[in-house]
């Protein structure tokens, strides 16, 4: 029997029912709490975010300074302005030698330096837009250089010659540097089937190609995967395709090397002056005689290459064709290069040449009017016109590696016909506007 009174009894019992209560959430509320806080990282695991301009430098530590060189301004009178001493100069310059030669600082390239209070602990100087080297002073000093980092995308051109390849090029895309890039790397890649410097007005081409891209602006053209030329009536294809070993070709839309055993031409873009003839009035002798070889005019000095693999038999000198070397391919083909400024080093009798090797650059020596180089062909001990040859193409794909091809070919075919069927059009009809306008 209870000795507390009924009300007393009751008022305790709630009470210990309001303690026990608010006790067990109290628990559950500190175990839930911990709980939570036991699944958040701790700030010691938390990674911690470093705010760093484009050349690596973290911001609001050291206050940047950019400027330009100026002209005849050496590395060290640019860094005693920023109160370097002659000692950190002079070992940064030495460490630099494998590097960066200071003494090649050119005018109006840019630089950054890195300032704490008054001095320089840090200096980049901008060698162009994705390239530069890292002067640092800080600790020890270190000289490196870096790249910033690029973006790969691959992108598209299409369109019908106007003026010459390069100028439709850059007509299409905007960019010099990227369009003579282009037409450079397009010309060597059919360099066995089309000779460039008889591209038509309404030729059409579409070019596919690899770009490294930095705030959003093209900086580097990579490769060229895969192209079509319609010339002359003629369609041209190229695939990029590569190798298990890790080289790579070009080939047709059938598997077949875009690779033949002769260039189509010794110089790159230039023009044709005077074809092979049998009956040609002579500049220099004034007489009508026989032209037996295909002159390029070119800027003097331009580059003459091997148009293909062989032995050097002559690289002299006769009053008739200057400075000139000619090469024997095998038992068949000969060719000869005449009127050049200068022969190439190394080159003499005996000497084996690689196709595209340069041998000789573009003069005037001999009997010539101006810069350019007299290619001759023989076949079988006779001249001949190197464009009547056909020559015998380079080895096709196999057939273990033919199947890989077709997958590339497949991918970029339909796109190659659709574009340069456009461009075509587009030509067509603005010949016809123009035929029929004012």
């Amino acid at each position: 029997m209870s000795l507390l009174p009924s009300k007393p009894r009751a008022s305790l019992l709630a009470g210990l029912t309001l303690f026990v209560t608010f006790g067990i959430a109290l628990a559950v509320s500190t175990y839930l709490y911990q709980k939570e806080q036991a699944d958040l990282p701790s700030v010691e695991d938390a990674p911690v975010v470093v705010d760093v301009d484009e050349y690596g430098f973290e911001r609001d530590y050291l206050l940047p300074y950019t400027a330009e060189i100026e002209r005849g301004e050496t590395f060290s009178e640019l860094l005693e302005n920023f109160n370097v001493s002659r000692t950190v100069i002079q070992e940064a310059a030495a460490m630099a030698e494998p590097v960066f030669s200071v003494r090649k600082l050119r005018s109006s390239k840019p630089y950054r330096v890195y300032l704490e209070r008054d001095t320089a602990r840090a200096m980049v100087y901008v060698k162009d837009r994705v390239n530069y080297v890292v002067f640092d002073f800080r600790d020890s000093v270190q000289v490196y250089q870096k790249e910033r980092p690029v973006e790969k995308r691959q992108s598209m051109v299409s369109g019908a010659i106007t003026e010459t390849l390069v100028q439709t090029l850059n007509d299409q895309t905007g960019d010099a540097g990227q369009s003579i890039r282009l037409a450079l790397d397009v010309a060597k890649i059919f360099a066995w089937q089309i000779d460039f410097s008889r591209l038509q007005k309404y030729d059409a081409f579409t070019l596919i190609y690899d770009e490294s891209v930095l705030d959003g602006k093209p900086v580097r053209l990579d490769q060229v995967v895969a192209a079509k030329v319609a010339h002359r009536g003629r369609e041209f294809y190229a695939f990029r395709y590569t190798h298990p070993d890790g080289s790579f070709g070009y080939y047709d839309a059938e598997g077949r090397s875009a690779k033949k055993a002769f260039l189509m031409a010794p110089v790159e873009y230039s023009r044709i002056s005077s074809r092979f003839s049998l009956r040609r009035f002579h500049p220099v002798q004034r007489r009508y005689k026989a032209h037996l070889g295909t002159d390029y005019a070119a800027p003097r000095g331009t580059p003459i290459m091997a148009t293909g693999d062989g032995v050097v038999e002559k690289a002299s000198y006769t009053r008739g064709n200057g400075r000139y070397v000619k090469i024997r391919h095998d038992g068949t083909y000969q060719t000869a290069y005449l009127h050049m400024s200068k022969i190439g080093s190394g080159i003499k009798p005996g000497v084996a040449v690689k196709q595209g090797e340069v041998i000789g650059y573009v003069g005037s020596t001999g009997l010539a009017t101006g810069p350019h180089v007299c290619y001759r062909f023989w076949q079988n001990g006779k001249q001949v016109d190197p464009f009547s040859v056909v020559t015998p193409p380079a080895e096709p794909l196999n057939e273990e590696r033919i199947a890989e091809f077709e997958l590339v070919r497949d991918q970029y075919l339909p796109l190659l016909d659709r574009e340069t069927s456009s461009a075509v059009f587009a030509s067509t009809v603005t010949a016809s506007a123009s035929a029929i306008g004012p």
